[in-house]
């Protein structure tokens, strides 16, 4: 691909320091990183007796320098990029150290004396100290190296050095410790080794069956499924508590340190997150990963997680979403800290607000919601009110001496976005759930969400990307108060296919009759999902395989089936039920009276219980699994065509067909053979089969929307209310089941053989079993 002119001088630039052409291209795809860039090795340049030449160690650095410095001490680059010229900081190590000493105070002048001492300039290792200290840590673990030869772990040996000798070259450290350990060990030949591994890795089947701790992507065949934190926690690089300041686009203060030592003694350096939804509707799936998230990451560090109700819009809260919340929260296993709400905090930020009016950094505004809207927002008239006007249009507004929307209270600041002034508050005239008329003026979130998090110590305020552009407006108002400063950290929001998770547009869905409540299993709110047979551990899998990225991401929901599928595979016990019988009469039946069969719940593992089911000369089989015109590859049941019979070992032949008034099979007659008798054709298929049955209503559930992105206007010019799937719900009401399913619970969950997974739903009573489809099985088990 063609580039500018200034690029391909910029190309030229970074092969002059060192960089290969691939690296300098690369580089140039990143705006922030050119920039960086091309300004350090021009300032380089200064420092140097030979402008034009800059030697490859020193153009290494200074690339180091560009790419992994922080944006809030590029002004003190000048100071680093004349170290690096002057060869004082001759590695990597000392770089690296230089950088987070100048990151705890990024100002003007800097303290030298301690930035020298800090990253180890004027240090001189020789190549006689590296040999020492390499010869001294070998011997001192010459009789473990002896006796595991190459297998001992080297990186501790090299660990070891770099303790001893902090600043070393990390490569010269290394060259050194492999001539050492060849003098002692002799080559590292692993050919003959890694072909006995080989060998032994190669398990026949019979002893894979055995294996009881293989994992496949999360899930354990001996039930275990891995948590989020498992899956995904060592993956996240955040900053440890305390040094918030060396996160990318920190703002820092004078003030900044003496609050993070007040912040660690209160907190003895404990990771603290939260979860902070609003209660105005119920979760959804794109909830489940900020859930896992956010609990995930703090348990994997010993943290704690607050549940933190975000109440600030009183019109829309409702009790029954404060208890849903917590309760999906614990159903995917996770048991908050503590639960606390914005409102508990509500009298300390309104002294808060007072507090930025007095300092001049925020003022009550008249301008009405509309004139607020989009994001060119013009300078509102009352931006440079008196102080003292302020304070008193305040309290006018807490008293309710204005109506709703003749007054704001808005902050001096500008968000990351361009918009000018956010709001920090309004006036509602509603009752407050938790508060209830005590106030009239409410915060908003842009107000209060950084204050709870400051109040609440928390040490990672992990949220969506959407909320990036508050990232400036967050640290500004936690700085303007002179308080400690969280960091915020985005990512990805979570978003399938084939569905909507706005609540206004599910309320639209219950309101038209779409869908019944919030729980319909068609949905994918986490109470929807639940109700379906969805189990939790499912749900925590999908959030660990997709990650934590920083994009958002959209994906088909077939994927979050899978892992149902994984979960339920190893959890859910085997049952027959029918969903469309078709009776058959066993003309033969080779027994005096009905049989009773024990049947495992699991194949293959007796340990996990069983269940028995009757069988008597009349069965009732699928409809499906019937046919007078087959197919080619039809393997079931045919005027011409054998069947076997699971479970029972018998093959049944039809003899005759008894049909209703239009021609339709109701009832078969057959005969039947033991699979075992001498002369019996082995059959192509066998199938399942209730006798004496529990009658049952099984719901089949496809996907609501017809189009992948309803909300799309361009796929669905009428909006997403006329692109409802119509066949989205199939109720078979006279389903037949066998014993397995008795006595079971609502959610229960169940492996119906060949057809899929199932769950006993809540509308279940003590005459009838209801049970809903959860998913089908990986491959259609009709086709045998």
């Amino acid at each position: 691909m063609a580039i500018s002119i200034d690029n391909e001088k910029r190309l030229a630039l970074f092969q002059s320091i060192g960089l290969n052409e691939q690296k300098a291209r690369e580089t140039l795809k990143n705006h922030d990183i050119t920039h960086l860039l091309e300004a350090t090795i021009n300032e380089a340049k200064t420092n140097l007796p030979n402008e034009n030449q800059i030697s490859k160690s020193i153009g290494n650095l200074l690339y180091a320098l560009s790419t992994k410095s922080k944006q809030q001490i590029h002004h003190l680059h000048k100071h680093l990029i004349k170290y690096i010229c002057e060869e004082k900081i001759k590695n990597e190590q000392q770089l690296t150290a230089a950088i987070d000493c100048l990151l705890t105070n990024p100002t003007e002048p800097i303290d030298q004396e301690a930035l020298e001492q800090c990253a180890g300039i004027g240090v001189i290792v020789t190549s006689d100290d590296i040999k020492r200290v390499v010869r001294e840590v070998i011997e001192q673990n010459k009789t473990k190296l002896l006796e595991q030869g190459h297998d001992y772990p080297i990186s501790t040996l090299l660990n070891e050095g770099r303790r001893r000798l902090k600043w070393a070259d990390g490569k010269s450290l290394k060259d050194e410790m492999d001539a050492e350990l060849l003098n002692l060990l002799g080559p590292n030949d692993r050919s003959s080794k890694n072909t006995t591994k080989k060998q032994n890795n190669v398990l026949s089947s019979t002893e894979k069956s055995k294996s009881s701790s293989t994992t496949i992507n999360g899930v354990e065949n001996n039930t275990k499924i891995h948590s989020f934190a498992d899956l995904v926690g060592e993956a996240l690089n955040f900053h440890k508590p305390g040094e918030n300041y060396k996160t990318e686009g920190y703002v820092m203060t004078p003030k900044t340190f003496d609050l993070m030592r007040e912040h660690l003694k209160k907190t003895g350096g404990q990771v603290i997150t939260r979860f902070p939804p609003e209660p105005n509707g119920i979760l959804h799936i794109g909830h489940a990963k900020a859930i896992n998230f956010n609990f995930g990451y703090a348990k994997l560090n010993n943290g704690i997680c607050y549940l933190r109700y975000d109440d600030t819009n009183p019109e829309k809260e409702e009790e029954k979403f404060f208890t849903g919340i917590l309760d999906i929260v614990k159903w995917l296993g996770y048991e908050p800290y503590k639960v606390t709400h914005a409102s508990d905090h509500f009298d300390q930020l309104y002294e808060w607000a007072k507090e930025l009016i007095r300092r001049d950094l925020a003022y009550v505004c008249h301008q009405k919601g509309e004139e607020l809207k989009g994001h060119n927002v013009p300078e509102s008239p009352w931006r440079y009110r008196p102080i003292q006007e302020s304070l008193q249009l305040f309290e006018d507004m807490k008293h309710g001496k204005f109506a709703e929307g003749e007054a704001t209270l808005r902050m001096k600041c500008v968000m990351e976005d361009g918009k000018l002034d956010p709001v920090a508050y309004r006036i509602k005239y509603a009752h407050h759930a938790k508060s209830g008329d005590k106030w009239c003026i409410y915060p908003t979130y842009d107000y209060t969400h950084c204050l709870n998090d400051s109040i609440e110590n928390i040490t990672h305020s992990l949220c969506t990307k959407e909320f990036q552009s508050r990232r400036s407006s967050y640290y500004w108002l936690c700085n303007a108060l002179d308080l400690y400063c969280p960091v915020q950290w985005e990512y990805g929001r979570l978003n399938l296919e084939y569905t909507v998770v706005s609540k206004r547009k599910i309320v639209k869905l219950i309101e038209n009759n779409v869908v019944r409540d919030w729980d319909d299993p068609r949905l994918y709110t986490l109470t929807a999902l639940r109700r379906r047979g969805f189990p939790p551990e499912a749900i925590n899998l999908f959030c660990a395989r997709i990650g934590v990225t920083m994009s958002q991401t959209t994906l088909h929901p077939d994927m979050l089936d899978a892992c149902v599928r994984e979960v339920l595979n190893i959890t859910a016990p085997r049952v027959m039920v029918v969903l469309e019988p078709l009776k058959v009469t066993i003309t033969n039946y080779p027994y005096e009276k009905m049989q009773e069969l024990t049947v495992l719940n699991y194949p293959g593992e007796e340990s996990r219980g069983f269940h028995t089911i009757k069988f008597d000369s009349i069965i009732y089989i699928e409809k499906s699994d019937f046919s007078e015109n087959p197919t080619k590859d039809f393997k079931r049941l045919t005027p011409n065509q054998p069947c076997g019979l699971k479970h029972i070992g018998l093959v049944i032949t039809v003899q005759d067909i008894i049909r209703d008034s239009n021609n339709e099979p109701i009832e078969l007659k057959v005969k039947c053979e033991k699979v075992t008798d001498e002369g019996v054709v082995k059959p192509k298929g066998f199938i399942h089969w209730v006798s004496h049955p529990n009658k049952c209503e099984v719901r089949i559930y496809e996907r609501l929307f017809l189009h992948s992105n309803p909300e799309d206007r361009k796929q669905v010019p009428d909006g997403f209310l006329s692109d409802i799937n119509l066949n989205s719900l199939t109720i078979n009401s006279n389903a037949f089941a066998d014993d397995g399913i008795k006595n079971a619970k609502v959610l229960d969950k169940f492996q119906f053989e060949r057809v899929g997974y199932f769950s006993v739903d809540s509308d279940t009573t003590n005459e009838k079993y209801v049970f809903n489809r959860t998913v089908t099985l990986k491959e259609d088990k009709r086709v045998l």
